[in-house]
């Protein structure tokens, strides 16, 4: 099941009561700038009656893994309808479902319907956050909460526990760890761009220390926690009900500010996952105002005001700019993030390097441990001794190292002292080093999924994502705008009833002291309503004097004003997006301050070990033992192997080329020849320098400079052309290049010489077809290539060669198992050209064809 179809809400049937009963409802409760389903949103919507969708959930998660969802159940009616299973751990299950209306249900039905309830339950009450208040359920009840506690800014913080409590009491039925978890993350100034909760107390530290317990610690509101809560009370948004019906909470917080960009969001649904990077306020604010008076405004001018995250601990984003547009266009992608120091200058001309910012995700701590584990390496699983690249890698660190120390504190959160073994140390090539080898320089992903207006999960772009929430402001705030303007009309029309009752309060005294319901008298004489006779008949006598008229009559004047002004609001769409405006750009001074990560594009960090550039020769023998000899020009009966073992090939090339070496599975494994033992021995075998596939054998090899064109063919008549340099990877497990179905093994790879004009092929079945050299095909990232022959059933395809002019020679046995050869010039080749993907003919000679070699 799609994402697409997984979350798609089924419209109501045509003569459904609820079907119809529920526009209506929608209609009168939002504003007209709301969307259709804004009213609503937060609130599972009903299922239709008869559909066979899932239901959707009707209760709320965890704050993380610790807490069920409970999934509400659906509608069944009979034959095809589902009937409603009650959620994974619900009530008794609905029947109907097999459509022969019994009461019956397959297990197999049961089970899907169970875990779509759960993963829906997961997805919109626990792990994403959403689009309009940027808040996960968890995140929301905590703050509602410790709204409704008075613990705002300029309160007297209180136990955390009482805060915990309240909230499993009345909103959230879950475990206290995780909500207590969700309160802590909402107070880390390393964890969050902007944190909501002002914490007393120890709550954790950027190294993984955890905080205290509940009972030790104590919290109230930051000041921009007002931004989620002023308006909550406001008529802003909706209220439903808590999970037992004791009380009430809000679907979404009233933010004022697009807050999931703000202080962005991490979890892991089911077949969801989202990870939202905190932003600047100052820059979101800009964004979101150049769009309410420019909503066709493109993406590359919205990008010029958010030119990317801006994470807490700071940092350096070292991607490109037009990478980070992109990424902000799909909503997805990884940027690379590294850390930022400055060199002290010391007595005698010693330095140190001082890393004062840290990635997102790294920690002091983690990055000692990882220069421990450099320099005391452990042995890998599977191995006896340490390997070469891990004590090249230790004596590389060592040699240019001497001392790292912590010196993070109050005074700097993060001051991490490198100093090295000697001031005559390039400095730049000193902190490359530990970038490429540490955490220092690492990923950040971007996969920008939460829960939009219309109440489903989505990846969103940057557009999207803004857009939505713009909708949004302008729904609560036409709201806000409404419930103000009923409030200021209620006020005016008692203030009017006192008004003309002040102008004949002797007649007014005379009535309620002489009649027996003073109330409709009142009302049938001065024409009052019952709100405004209520009104004066509660009304104390002081409130009767002459100044309390002239008080009356400059509130109703300032009262008048105010509803001339809001009914601008709602009347005049010009004069709402004004104040639109005006808010964002206030909430932007109070809150916000200056960018805290640099986006400067930089080179990824690579150490390259300097090899000294000379000719070598790269001996291998049969069994895969492998050993490099200086110089070039050796004979080659002169080398010497283990017991039963011979030479395979000797490739001369030099110390920068790589080693390739082509496995059974079709990777192609590379290795450095600068890291090959010297020739003193016998060398090392070829499995201990890469990570081969269990199972996979190696088959050949080749060394020589990365521009070396080569030929690739493979026993299942395909061939391709490539560069030996697009081969070379650094990752030991090597890299998938040649694309292999089951029983094909890949051919020894030959050199494309700059003579070559001409394909030769030849298959088992002793048949050769020679083609132009222009229908080869270049691939540089590999694959399958191209049909170099037409084989029959059973048959496979010998030898593929690129040859010139001078012809080939076919090799093969004669009678008797002998060995022989026979050369075909290029007028004996005449016979068997053709075009590529062509069966051929086959060869006029007596010996059994095992392989070709280019005539040179």
């Amino acid at each position: 099941m799609t994402q697409a179809n997984l979350f798609d809400e089924p419209a109501p049937a045509q003569g459904s009561a609820a079907g119809q009963a529920a526009p209506a409802a929608s209609t009168a409760s939002t504003p007209a700038h709301a969307p259709a389903e804004a009213a609503a949103h937060g609130q599972p919507a009903p299922i239709e009656a008869g559909s066979d969708a899932s239901t959707d959930d009707g209760g709320n998660g965890g704050a993380d893994g610790n807490g069920d969802g409970a999934s509400g159940g659906g509608n069944g009616n009979d034959g095809n309808g589902g009937g409603g299973d009650g959620g994974m751990f619900g009530g008794p299950l609905g029947g109907g479902d097999d459509g022969d209306g019994s009461d019956s249900l397959t297990l197999s039905t049961f089970a899907e319907r169970a875990y779509l309830d759960y993963a829906i339950s997961v997805v919109k009450g626990r792990a994403l956050p959403d689009v309009c208040d940027g808040q996960k359920p968890v995140q929301r009840r905590i703050l509602y909460a410790m709204n409704e506690m008075g613990l705002n800014s300029t309160a007297k913080p209180r136990k955390s526990a009482t805060v915990v409590g309240d909230v499993l009491g009345k909103l959230h039925p879950h475990g206290d760890q995780s909500v207590y978890d969700a309160m802590v993350r909402m107070a880390q100034d390393f964890s969050l761009r902007y944190p909501l909760i002002d914490g007393q107390g120890n709550f954790g530290s950027r190294d993984g220390d955890g905080a205290a317990a509940m009972r030790y610690t104590e919290a109230r509101l930051t000041p921009i926690a007002k931004v989620l809560l002023d308006e909550i009370n406001l008529g802003t948004v909706d209220f439903q009900a808590n999970y037992d019906g004791s009380t009430e909470e809000p679907c979404l917080l009233p933010a004022r500010l697009p807050m999931v960009l703000l202080n962005g969001a991490s979890g892991i649904a089911v077949g969801l996952a989202t990870e939202i990077p905190s932003h600047n306020l100052g820059e979101v604010a800009q964004a979101a105002v150049a769009m309410i008076r420019n909503p066709k405004i493109s993406h590359s001018e919205l990008m010029a005001l958010v030119p990317g995250p801006d994470f807490p601990g700071g940092g350096q984003i070292i991607t490109p700019p037009s990478q980070i547009a992109d990424m902000y266009s799909t909503g997805r992608g990884s940027m690379k993030v590294r850390a930022r120091w400055k060199i002290e200058e010391l007595a005698r001309g010693q330095w140190q390097a001082v890393v004062t910012e840290l990635p997102p995700g790294t920690s002091s701590q983690k990055v000692l441990e990882e220069i421990e584990e450099l320099t005391n390496p452990k042995i890998k699983l599977g191995k006896k001794t340490l390997t070469p690249e891990q004590l090249a890698l230790k004596s590389l660190i060592l040699n240019s190292l001497d001392t790292i120390r912590d010196e993070s504190g109050r005074a700097a959160p993060v001051r991490l002292v490198f100093e090295p073994k000697s001031k005559n140390q390039d400095q730049t090539e000193f902190m490359l080093m530990m970038l490429a080898h540490t955490s220092l320089e690492s990923s950040a992903s971007i996969n920008l999924v939460m829960i939009g207006g219309d109440g489903r999960p989505r990846q969103k772009g940057l557009t999207d994502i803004l857009q939505e929430w713009i909708t949004f402001r302008f729904a609560t705030v036409t709201r806000r705008t409404q419930f103000k303007l009923g409030k200021v009309d209620a006020r005016i029309h008692i203030l009017e009833g006192r008004q003309t009752i002040l102008l004949n309060i002797d007649e007014v005294i005379h009535i309620i002291r002489n009649s027996d319901e003073p109330k409709a008298a009142l009302i049938a004489r001065f024409k009052l309503s019952e709100i405004q006779a209520e009104d004066i008949l509660e009304i104390r006598l002081r409130q009767l004097a002459r100044l309390e008229a002239i008080k009356i009559e400059q509130e109703l004047a300032e009262l008048r004003k105010d509803r001339q002004v809001l009914q601008d609001l709602l009347d005049n769409p010009s004069s709402m997006k004004r104040a639109i405006i005006k808010e964002i750009e206030t909430d932007a001074k109070t809150y916000g301050d200056a960018r805290r990560t640099l986006i400067e594009e930089a080179q990824k960090a690579v150490v390259e070990q300097k090899v000294v550039d000379e000719p070598v020769t790269v001996i291998i023998s049969e069994k895969g033992w492998i050993r490099a000899r200086t110089g070039i020009g050796h004979d080659a009966t002169q080398f010497t192997f283990k017991a039963g073992d011979t030479l395979y090939g000797a490739f001369e090339c030099r110390t920068v080329d790589n080693l390739l070496a082509f496995g059974s599975n079709g990777k192609v494994y590379s290795v450095p020849v600068a890291a090959l033992p010297n020739a003193r021995g016998d060398g090392v075998p070829v499995t201990t320098l890469i990570d081969l596939a269990p199972g996979a054998r190696i088959l050949h090899y080749f060394a020589g400079a990365a521009a070396t064109r080569l030929m690739l063919a493979t026993s299942a008549g395909f061939g391709f052309e490539t560069k030996a340099g697009d081969m070379v990877s650094r990752i030991k497990g090597g890299k998938s290049f040649i694309t292999l179905d089951d029983g094909d093994i890949p051919l020894p790879p030959t050199v494309i010489p700059d003579t070559a004009s001409a394909v030769a092929v030849l298959s088992s079945g002793a048949r050769v077809l020679v083609f132009g050299m222009d229908e080869m095909k270049v691939l540089t990232n590999g694959g399958r290539g191209v049909i170099l022959m037409e084989l029959a059933d059973k048959e496979t395809l010998l030898s593929a060669k690129p040859i010139s002019q001078k012809g080939v020679t076919v090799y093969g046995t004669g009678r008797g198992g002998k060995a022989q050869e026979e050369r075909l010039s290029a007028s004996a080749l005449a016979v068997h050209f053709g075009k590529r993907a062509r069966k051929g003919k086959e060869l006029a000679t007596k010996i059994k064809p095992t392989g070709l070699v280019p005539i040179v």
